[in-house]
């Protein structure tokens, strides 16, 4: 079962993944504005009124907007990068052979090696096969004679969301992945 929910600012902003319970809280807040999805995600059962004489419940949807404005605003927060994320944006694909592989065989590549100074950071990191990550060794793509099959990009806010590896519903993927920009490898 698919139990996190996407958390949306009024106008439409992922802030986060919530669990049931803190949706149901700002359902029960009054300040879901919005929601959107194909359908609940969850039907929460609470106490009996004995002046209405039924039980109470709680639609949760699968991507809630909630009212008021986040303290931070998302886009000016970088987008944290780990090698999980990485294989995910670049494929599981070598930058280098272009071949697909299993994960156990894929490595975080530094373009620019990190003994040279090169960061651990989107616009420095390809995803390459263990063969080809050998053969580069300390060298820069241009030293090695090797060329970059496709390049490094820094992954929209909308993209982070997909990128965390979460199981989420179908139709969650499909509102995040409409919104992706046109050069997103998520396509």
């Amino acid at each position: 079962m698919h139990s996190t929910v996407l958390q949306l600012d009024i106008q439409g902003t992922p802030q986060s993944w919530i669990t049931l319970e803190q949706a149901a809280r700002h359902y029960a807040a009054d300040s879901v504005v919005w929601t959107d999805g194909e359908g609940p995600l969850a039907v929460l059962r609470g106490g009996w009124n004995v002046a209405a004489g039924r039980q109470s419940r709680i639609e949760v949807h699968p991507i809630v907007a909630v009212r008021g404005h986040s303290r931070v605003n998302l886009f000016d927060v970088p987008i944290g990068v780990t090698k999980s994320k990485l294989l995910r944006r670049d494929q599981y694909t070598c930058a280098y052979c272009g071949e697909v592989h299993e994960v156990r065989n894929l490595q975080a590549e530094h373009i620019v090696p990190e003994s040279r100074g090169g960061a651990y950071a989107w616009m420095n990191l390809v995803t390459a096969c263990a063969v080809c990550n050998a053969y580069k060794a300390a060298r820069t793509p241009e030293e090695a004679g090797m060329r970059l099959l496709y390049l490094p990009y820094v992954p929209s806010r909308y993209e982070a969301f997909l990128l965390e590896g979460r199981r989420i519903r179908g139709d969650v993927h499909e509102w995040l992945a409409a919104r992706l920009p046109k050069h997103s490898r998520l396509h």
